[in-house]
């Protein structure tokens, strides 16, 4: 036991001087996370936080992000990597530790989770250096550039993908992002942001895609139909042959993006996929939408897009394009709120939002001016002192949640005694209050234990039905959010600085 003790703070010190040697620091600040809060399906399954509640470090190399990954206390610990400078094969090394399987060449996001990485300062490129995500959760990348990405010639990285996804992930957040190749396959280049093998829980928003043969793809083949659940929104596709996506199976939701340029097809959907395509702008392109090289045919539903300029070809057998008339052959119903663009506002929204270092910007919808997102506070605030008018619903509903510590209960929390409480069995959990029949929901407060306060740091409320994620933020206290009909809502923390201990969790009607 002892020696095991011994070898895991010799990695942890390892770590660290690696860190030290190559170009980060550890930590600058705590409780940051990425700017604004996830949108679409990547708040689906219990939503997207990436780092929030844990640290922050600095990184200007590819070893110091891996470093910074290696030196967290397990692979799930929440951290936040700003990135800035070039990250490049040659300062980019495999570095190791318990909470990390990195590699070199790549930078390399396997078997962990609760991870930012953030472009700041002067900007983030990662220069001919992919990222992979693999057997990963809760992952947000913002704000940095990922160009050149080859699968031959030299140097390659990540089989030739900017961004690529594979093998059990879940819950990622892609955001303000410029993902570009310099050709296509012949030239030794692969997708721009490919999905495969059961990765679901995806959005890919406030992004330029372009200069490549092909944007990306859900789904490896015929036969992988194990992805799905994927949002694009507020994306420029330009100079791009084809996958806008790819969709093999699954679900994927497509509004307010801007295509233009695209030269043998758009949104390719087959092999049983769905995609909603809602307030799109295509234009100067060709079979922007249908199913295309192959027999096994996709389904779309249509509304609200506009098609500027826009060649269809025949049908064929193994070609199906949607147009010149698009029509929807499926209904695709979408479990999260959204606000739309009309089409005609798309590209001049897009060109104003899309891409990084575009100071973040998001469009509110119905055309508005673009504003910056809107951040859930980092600093706990304090619960109230007088109880709420109304009745708390809580007094007499159930109580359930992922897991209590020795001496703690979930009825604590709905017995309206601020002497007793809640605690998870580690530093994060769940703990849900639940009705009989659907009951409409619009304010909650959290109440910690004396002692405690400032103890719960991220959080998130969560409608357990739906999985939809009601609100985010940080700290105890009063949440207000828009009526909803539920029979359990639960009260998620994702980061806390001490053992939380939640008195009363108390729901509201108004």
């Amino acid at each position: 036991m002892r020696r095991a003790v011994a070898l895991r703070f010799h990695a942890a010190l390892a770590a660290l001087a690696t860190a030290a040697a190559v170009g980060v620091t550890l930590p600058v600040t705590q409780a940051s996370a990425a700017a604004g809060t996830a949108t679409g399906y990547a708040t689906g399954n219990g939503g997207t936080t990436g780092g929030a509640g844990g640290q922050t470090v600095r990184a200007t190399t590819g070893t110091a992000i891996h470093a910074a990954l290696c030196g967290r206390a397990s692979s799930s610990t929440p951290i936040t990597i700003e990135v800035e400078g070039t990250i490049n094969h040659g300062n980019t090394t495999k570095v190791s530790g318990d909470s990390c399987n990195t590699a070199a060449g790549v930078i390399e996001l396997k078997q962990i989770s609760n991870v930012t990485i953030i472009g700041v300062g002067s900007g983030a490129v990662f220069d001919q250096l992919g990222i992979h995500i693999r057997e990963a959760r809760n992952i947000i990348i913002q704000n940095v550039t990922v160009r050149n990405v080859k699968k031959s010639g030299s140097p390659t990285s990540n089989g030739g993908d900017a961004i690529g996804m594979e093998s059990n992930v879940r819950n990622v957040w892609v955001d303000h992002v410029t993902l570009e190749a310099s050709g296509g396959e012949s030239e030794g280049f692969d997708g721009l942001f490919d999905m495969k093998n059961d990765t679901q829980y995806v959005t890919l928003s406030y992004s330029i895609l372009r200069n490549s043969g092909r944007g990306g793809l859900i789904g490896s083949s015929e036969s992988d139909r194990s992805n799905g659940f994927v949002t694009f929104h507020h994306n420029r596709y330009e100079n791009i042959d084809s996958r806008t996506p790819l969709l093999r199976g699954g679900i994927a939701h497509i509004y307010n993006n801007h295509y233009v340029d695209l030269h043998e097809s758009g949104i390719n959907s087959r092999a049983g996929g769905r995609a909603r395509v809602d307030n799109n702008y295509f234009e100067d392109s060709k079979d922007v939408l249908g199913t295309f090289y192959t027999d096994e045919a996709g389904y779309w539903q249509v509304g609200g897009n506009i098609f500027d300029n826009v060649t269809w070809s025949s049908p064929g057998d193994e070609n199906n394009p949607a147009g010149p008339d698009p029509q929807s052959n499926t209904s695709v119903s979408i479990p999260y709120s959204y606000s739309l663009d009309g089409a005609g506002c798309v590209p001049d929204i897009v060109r104003q939002t899309a891409g990084a270092d575009k100071g973040l910007l998001v469009s509110p919808g119905n055309c508005s001016a673009p504003q910056e997102p809107t951040t859930p506070p980092t600093t706990p605030t304090d619960p109230p002192t007088t109880p709420p008018s109304g009745t708390n619903l809580s007094i007499g509903a159930g109580s359930d949640g992922s897991g209590k510590a020795g001496g703690t209960s979930y009825g604590n929390v709905r017995d309206g005694d601020m002497s007793t409480f809640w605690s998870p069995t580690g530093s994060t959990g769940d703990i849900s209050i639940k009705w009989s029949s659907p009951t409409t929901v619009s304010r909650v407060v959290i109440r910690e234990a004396s002692g405690s306060a400032g103890a719960i740091g991220s959080w998130q409320l969560v409608d357990h039905g739906t999985g939809a994620v009601l609100k985010s933020g940080s700290g105890a206290g009063t949440i207000t959010f828009t009526p909803t009909s539920l029979s359990k809502i639960t009260f998620r923390i994702t980061g806390a600085t001490s053992t939380p201990k939640v008195a009363e969790f108390e729901t509201y009607a108004g």
